[in-house]
């Protein structure tokens, strides 16, 4: 049974989906600020937070970041619109999903199972069966360990850029369409949001490049999608 932190400043909206995930078989531990979210990490285990960006006080920009500091943490966030400034940033301060208002909550439970299979929880191992120690470069994957290191220091990825990076570096040299890096490490179907991607490979470019402007380990072949180098 996971455990879900939801921050949502509406009580009707929190006491609604709070009902609905717990249904579904979910612990839900609902908040109303993100202060008290930030707080309720500190007591409480959480395996996902679902966070409302437009929050009084503390918004959800700045709490997605201080829990991104904690650790990787998967974070789903809720927006009221489907503003592109508003679903960049959000990424950008590193959420891994989102879901636009007003919520259906199977489309949230989806997300919720989806992002949950992406941390190791569930069966489906992304990349096949390889296992074992990959060297590239400076870079060290253990898909048996789902551990990532360079230059023999381990780097710190959040499940959904761990997952990205496990599917661009199974087939190195192979060009991966936005489309099917959404489906393979997000599960969305057809017309999902490029903009996950994108702002998911800067994340993993952040952590494993020399010069994140000049990549080596993850190029972008422009109008196609994404490979793995280095070639």
């Amino acid at each position: 049974m996971s455990q879900v932190l939801l921050i949502e400043d509406h009580q009707t909206v929190r006491d609604g989906l709070q009902l609905a995930l717990t249904r579904q078989g979910h612990t839900v531990h609902a908040v109303g600020t993100g202060e008290q979210g930030l707080e309720r990490l500190r007591t409480t285990s959480a395996d996902v937070v679902v966070l409302d960006l437009m929050l009084p006080g503390m918004d959800g920009f700045e709490v997605c970041r201080r829990i991104r500091q904690l650790g990787d943490l998967p974070i789903i966030m809720l927006t009221a619109r489907n503003d592109d400034m508003d679903v960049v940033a959000g990424l950008e301060a590193g959420a891994d999903d989102y879901v636009v208002k007003p919520v259906q909550a199977r489309v949230l439970e989806a997300r919720i199972r989806a992002v949950l299979r992406r941390t190791g929880g569930e069966s489906r191992r992304t990349g096949g069966e390889r296992a074992g120690l990959e060297q590239h470069g400076a870079l060290t994957i253990d898909r048996a360990a789902l551990v990532v290191s360079k230059d023999g220091a381990p780097v710190s990825l959040a499940p959904t850029e761990l997952r990205l990076l496990l599917e661009l570096s199974h087939t190195p040299g192979q060009v991966l369409s936005r489309q099917q890096l959404l489906e393979a490490v997000w599960e969305h179907g057809y017309l999902g949001d490029s903009r996950l991607v994108d702002a998911c490979v800067q994340r993993v470019r952040a952590k494993i490049e020399a010069d994140s402007s000049a990549p080596v380990f993850i190029q972008t072949v422009r109008g196609f999608g994404y490979r793995f180098g280095p070639l």
